[in-house]
């Protein structure tokens, strides 16, 4: 399988995995923003952001956001690790331009919204209460906080109970200022799409990032 790569003027990179044999593809914009970019007292501030990211921007609601991929019979989702941050959805091929948009929407755009913040901070430290309840993922974290110390790699990607209940939106949007820049992200797609179009795709959604 041959891979396209090209570069955006903002350092946003594109690549491209055209596959003929299907009618449908993937695509996810990752962002190098894992929990070890974190500062002292940012501790699971990423993986809160990938929550709210889901929330609602200028354009779309939560259920729009949902409805706008998932109403066509696609999936969205998100993870967060350590290194980095990726929103993702599987679509037809047909939908790919509704799939950039949503996503790229999601990036640009969240309101993050104080109300709604608040609302999805307490699933996260519902979140953090069930983690400590599983000896398996517990033993794991308390092996890495031994392991690197004060390193921000020895922190839980969620964060604990006392930094996600310090977050404000600014704060948040500090970091997404700080990380989510164009020579930080890439925008990858597998599936039945030309290379030239959805090039061209990525280049109208995501050029205004900074």
């Amino acid at each position: 399988m041959s891979i396209h790569k090209f570069t955006l003027q903002n350092g946003v990179r594109v690549l491209v995995a055209p596959n003929n044999n299907v009618r449908s593809a993937a695509i996810g914009i990752t962002c190098r923003a894992g929990s070890r970019h974190e500062r002292d007292n940012e501790g699971g501030i990423t993986h809160f952001i990938e929550h709210m990211l889901f929330k609602g921007t200028k354009s779309r609601n939560a259920k729009q956001i949902a409805e706008e991929i998932e109403g066509r019979g696609g999936m969205l989702n998100a993870f967060t690790d350590k290194e980095q941050t990726t929103y993702y959805c599987r679509v037809l091929s047909d939908d790919a331009p509704v799939a950039v948009d949503v996503l790229s929407d999601m990036l640009l755009n969240s309101l993050l919204d104080g109300e709604e913040l608040n609302r999805e901070r307490g699933v996260i430290l519902e979140e953090i209460k069930r983690g400590e309840d599983d000896p398996e993922g517990h033993v794991h974290d308390l092996h890495i906080e031994r392991r690197w110390g004060d390193h921000p790699l020895g922190r839980p990607i969620i964060g604990t109970a006392e930094s996600v209940s310090s977050f404000g939106p600014d704060d948040l949007k500090s970091y997404i200022g700080r990380r989510y820049l164009g020579g930080n992200v890439i925008i990858s797609c597998a599936g039945n799409l030309d290379p030239d179009e959805f090039l061209k795709l990525a280049t109208s959604k995501l050029s205004e990032l900074g």
